[in-house]
């Protein structure tokens, strides 16, 4: 897995990946080198207009099609208006943002980062033929998941803690889909994956002065988005380990070429793993069906 890069990713041709957040950042930089090698890309975006953009120099090997992942009606409607694809890869996320509300209620990091992304894959599962790769974060080591207050009704609201949440429930969502597959003897693969620190548009919608602090963070110590989309084309492509998780291998995981990465103990736990999966389902009104 040494200097992984995408001079070594394998020929795509004739595979379809569906890349949520597909715009600009991680997403962006995804799609460009999926489509580099031969396979057709769905830019699934909230923003089209962006999407059109990146999708324009690829050609035919590129769709875009509008995906809100903060409205669970838009999320059903890409479901059902989807076909098959090879790999869904949910990328999308927001992160630090003030606190603010999805379609149907939900806090807006939560919602998006992992109950956009849980019914998503649940409604798309059965069109889903290889494999899953859900984009988490070396912030979830800060998250802890509140089952009985997962939306911050209750709590006094705090915009880091709340993505750490949201981020630890990306990774434990990947295990514990992994594990459920494995259960039904699915041939299918859950795989996570993370960037590191990589300069994107993310650092830049918190509306606080931390938007300042990122953008400087990103001109000294962040990698790029192409090194920082690595891991997830890494994940998506290559043979990895069931239920692995792959990010940036050098300076302590936020910089660098792709290759395993460790997670907290907290990501491990099946037991919150498993209600947090109930409770997604009750929330989202997806429930899971597995096949073989």
């Amino acid at each position: 897995m040494s200097r992984w890069d995408t001079s070594k990713l394998p020929d795509q041709t004739g595979r379809t990946f569906i890349v949520t957040g597909a715009n600009s950042g991680l997403g962006a930089a995804t799609v460009r080198a999926l489509a580099g090698a031969g396979a057709q890309v769905v830019l699934a975006c909230r923003n089209v207009a962006k999407g059109e953009q990146v999708a324009a120099p690829l050609g035919e090997r590129a769709t875009v099609r509008q995906l809100d992942l903060a409205d669970l009606a838009s999320v059903r409607a890409f479901a059902e208006a989807t076909d098959r694809a090879d790999v869904l890869i949910n990328n999308a996320g927001v992160m630090a943002l003030p606190e603010l509300r999805t379609a149907d209620g939900f806090e807006m990091q939560i919602g998006t980062n992992h109950l956009g992304h849980f019914a998503l894959t649940g409604l798309l599962l059965d069109k889903i033929s290889e494999r899953i790769v859900t984009v988490a974060s070396g912030a979830h080591t800060m998250g802890k998941i509140d089952l009985d207050d997962l939306n911050w009704e209750r709590r006094k609201y705090q915009r880091w803690a709340a993505y750490g949440q949201a981020k630890l429930a990306n990774l434990m969502f990947a295990y514990e889909l992994q594990r459920k597959l494995t259960a039904a003897g699915s041939s299918k693969l859950s795989v996570a994956a993370h960037p590191g620190y990589a300069s994107t548009e993310l650092q830049s919608h918190t509306e606080s002065i931390l938007d300042t602090v990122m953008r400087l963070g990103n001109q000294l110590i962040a990698q790029s988005a192409e090194m920082g989309a690595l891991p997830t084309l890494y994940a998506a492509t290559t043979q990895v380990e069931p239920g692995g998780y792959y990010g940036p291998t050098s300076w302590r995981g936020l910089r660098g070429y792709p290759g395993v990465s460790g997670s907290s103990k907290a990501s491990r736990d099946e037991g919150v793993a498993r209600k947090l999966w109930e409770l997604s389902e009750k929330l989202t009104g997806v429930t899971y069906h597995f096949t073989k």
